[in-house]
């Protein structure tokens, strides 16, 4: 089960972050371009010292020569660059869309359906999903919100909160490993659907979907699935 966060503290949806690089594809370049420079500046320095001084150690010590080294710079920047680049290309576009429909529960009820989406140009593989949820405040019992958890520890907190799965709402079980496709539009995958009475007992059920992507960076999103529920219930 994902663990909450320490100020257990209740997250408003934000925009979609990098969260992680990817340790062989990022960090390992950038450590070999930082030794081969750290080579040049030595071999720079040995160079300028005189002749007598190159004879004691540590000065005896050569390492490549500053043409070989400074090519091998240049190819490790280049493969830097390229690798920023296609990262960029390769950045899912994590998104949500939502609207009421009638017939998810019975023929007349309604329901806010929501699916999630990745509109970029490539896959990316879900690492974690959690929830949180924020009741709606009341005066007589006001009730705590509901840490960071995972697919089962959501279903016990609103089973306690007297909201039923299947009979107030659905949430699909997204886990490690389900592929967002790449599909440049707003194709969605169902994340979940809520009942009148969920919208009107519950102000946000926040959902946080992790990914990696084609390049091994991890990005994350925090969406808000009951954001303009009330909104369109009310004005309906």
């Amino acid at each position: 089960m994902p663990e909450a966060r320490p100020d257990h503290g209740l997250t408003a949806a934000d925009a979609q972050r990098r969260i992680r690089r990817s340790p062989l594809l990022f960090t390992a370049p950038l450590v070999l371009v930082s030794v081969f420079v750290a080579m040049l500046v030595w071999e720079v320095v040995r160079s300028n010292v005189s002749r007598e001084t190159q004879q004691d150690w540590p000065w005896q010590l050569e390492l490549l020569d500053t043409q070989t080294l400074g090519s091998l710079i240049a190819v490790g920047a280049g493969v830097g660059f390229a690798r920023a680049q296609y990262a960029r290309t390769a950045r899912p576009m994590l998104g949500w869309r939502a609207g009421w429909l009638t017939g998810e529960f019975a023929p007349d009820v309604r329901a806010w359906d929501v699916g999630v989406f990745n509109s970029g140009q490539h896959n990316a593989v879900i690492e974690e999903v959690a929830y949180q949820v924020k009741y709606r405040e009341r005066d007589s019992s006001p009730r705590p919100g509901v840490p960071w958890t995972d697919y089962i520890g959501l279903v016990d907190a609103l089973d306690e909160a007297g909201l039923k799965l299947a009979r107030d709402y659905r949430c699909e079980i997204l886990g490690a490993g389900f592929p967002m496709i790449g599909s440049g539009s707003y194709e969605t995958v169902r994340a979940g659907a809520f009942t009148e009475r969920f919208v009107r007992e519950v102000d946000a059920v926040y959902m946080r979907v992790r990914v990696t992507d084609a390049v091994g960076d991890s990005h994350e999103r925090v969406m808000n699935l009951l954001k303009g529920a009330m909104l369109e219930l009310e004005s309906s």
